[in-house]
Order: C-alpha cells, then sequence, then structure tokens
C-alpha cells in the first residue's frame, strides 16, 4: 500500500534520533526507534540489558513485531519520519545470526516507504542500549545498506554533515 512515510536509517550513532527529533518539533509525525523503546521498557521493570538480549533470535523476533504493529497503527497518508524500519531487521537478523524466516519475509512483502534516507555513519557513541562493537557497527551499516537496495525504495544517502544542514538536505529531498 502507498504511504508517505520517510525511514531515517543507518548505522547506530548515525544522528538518526537527533534527526527524528528535530523532525518532530518542526511538526512532523514521527516514529522513535523501537528497539530502544522496547529496551527502555524492559530496563524500567528491572531488567538488565544482558537479561533482554539473552535470547537473541526471540530479541529480534520482539522487535520485528513491534514494528509491524505500530507501522500498522501509521495514516499512510499523513507525511510519517520513522527512525528505523521492518527493512533493518533484514540487517539485525544477519549480523545477530538469526536465521531468516517466513515471518520476516511475509513482512517484507507488506512494507512501502516514499523514500529511504540512510545517513552516514558518525563516531560511535556507546550508552545503555548499544550492544554493537565497533566492527558490529561497520558491519551494520553495509547490511543496512543492502537491505534496503534489493527493495524497490529511492534511498537517498545523507552524508556527514552539520545538524541543521542534514535536517535541511532532507528536507530539501522529500
Amino acid at each position: 500500500m502507498k504511504n508517505n512515510w520517510y525511514v531515517i536509517t543507518g548505522a547506530p550513532s548515525s544522528g538518526k534520533t537527533t534527526i527524528i527529533k528535530l523532525l518532530e518539533k518542526k511538526g512532523y509525525k514521527v516514529l522513535y526507534e523501537i528497539a530502544r523503546a522496547y529496551i527502555d521498557q524492559e530496563l524500567k521493570k528491572g531488567k538488565t540489558i544482558q537479561e533482554i538480549r539473552k535470547d537473541e533470535a526471540n530479541f529480534q523476533r520482539k522487535i520485528l513485531d513491534l514494528k509491524i504493529k505500530y507501522e500498522s497503527k501509521l495514516n499512510p497518508k499523513k507525511i510519517t519520519f520513522l527512525d528505523r524500519a521492518i527493512p533493518d531487521s533484514i540487517a539485525y537478523y544477519e549480523l545477530t545470526k538469526v536465521p531468516r524466516d517466513k515471518y520476516l519475509d511475509k513482512a517484507m512483502k507488506r512494507t512501502y516507504y516514499k523514500k529511504i534516507f540512510i545517513f552516514e555513519k558518525l563516531e560511535l557513541e556507546k550508552d545503555y542500549a548499544r550492544t554493537e562493537s565497533k566492527k558490529d557497527v561497520e558491519k551494520l551499516e553495509s547490511l543496512i545498506e543492502k537491505a534496503y537496495e534489493n527493495l524497490s525504495f529511492p534511498i537517498i544517502k545523507v552524508p556527514k554533515m552539520g545538524v541543521g544542514k542534514r535536517l535541511k538536505f532532507i528536507l530539501d529531498n522529500l
């Protein structure tokens, strides 16, 4: 189904959430990164990041379930920016060696995005939710790009530049 959704994606610590927050301040509808929201929710329950991610296959499938659930509730007519989207799961499945399954393939057949903005990675900033190593980040950058290139959505690569210039670049390329 056609929609007005734009994906902001890229390696961890590439500035996606910063831009999503700015787009929201400008009045755009946004969907924050589902994995981080889920991790935050589980941490509030008293779990550790290690407990949350101990069964990586279960974790990745849970995130995919949540992406499907939240994307299905979005208004297809309203311009919406997503901090990652369903196809990012392809990259994370591969990175974490979770076998690709029919559920992921079925979800991919139902996706559509107006454009994909892939952010060039910045310096990795570790935080409570990021478990990826620098090597993982390098690999994720190419896996995410490959996942979206294998789909038919228009891709725009967003180079390293100041936050204001990145925001303008995105808005100029809608």
